[in-house]
């Protein structure tokens, strides 16, 4: 029997990653599972240079994180007023290698991520961290795509369909 008792819900707080946590939401509620929501702050790691973090002043990336933890305290307290027991996890890394580590550090069960649906160059130039993650992570992931975001083609068969 499948037993899910903490789920992990990675945002970057895109209308994707809001998405998906309706369904971990939910999932915990039904599950009475404990959820962590996980934000990766990737600021620390500009344009793939570690070097050129140093760039950036200080106090821009102190208030970069202070938006960022409010704004994940605000989910997460959202997520408590609906009956979840919600946890915030804010670190400063790489988004999929942070995912997969706090997956293993926390033991979570299940990962509910959204996924931005990218094809073509735009996946290849900018990669895919729901792709990475369900690549390396040691528990079940579930990908949700936001379905106002389907691709044209996946429009018209669902037209076609109804």
């Amino acid at each position: 029997m499948i037993n899910i008792k903490t789920i992990l819900a990675p945002t970057d707080f895109s209308t994707h990653a809001e998405h998906a946590l309706k369904y971990a939401g939910e999932l915990a509620k039904n599950l009475k599972a404990k959820i962590y929501v996980l934000h990766v702050a990737e600021y620390s790691n500009v344009g793939g240079d570690p070097e050129a973090s140093e760039l950036l002043i200080p106090n821009y990336i102190s208030e970069l994180e202070r938006k960022g933890k409010d704004q994940l305290e605000q989910m997460t307290v959202r997520l408590r007023q609906g009956g979840v027991d919600a946890h915030s996890v804010f670190v400063a890394g790489r988004a999929y290698q942070d995912i997969v580590r706090m997956a293993k550090e926390l033991n979570v069960d299940l990962i509910v991520l959204g996924t931005h649906g990218r094809t073509g160059f735009s996946h290849l130039f900018f990669g895919s961290t729901a792709e990475k993650v369900v690549r390396l992570c040691p528990c079940p992931v579930l990908t949700v795509k936001h379905p106002d975001y389907a691709s044209e083609k996946e429009s018209k068969s669902n037209d076609a369909t109804a």
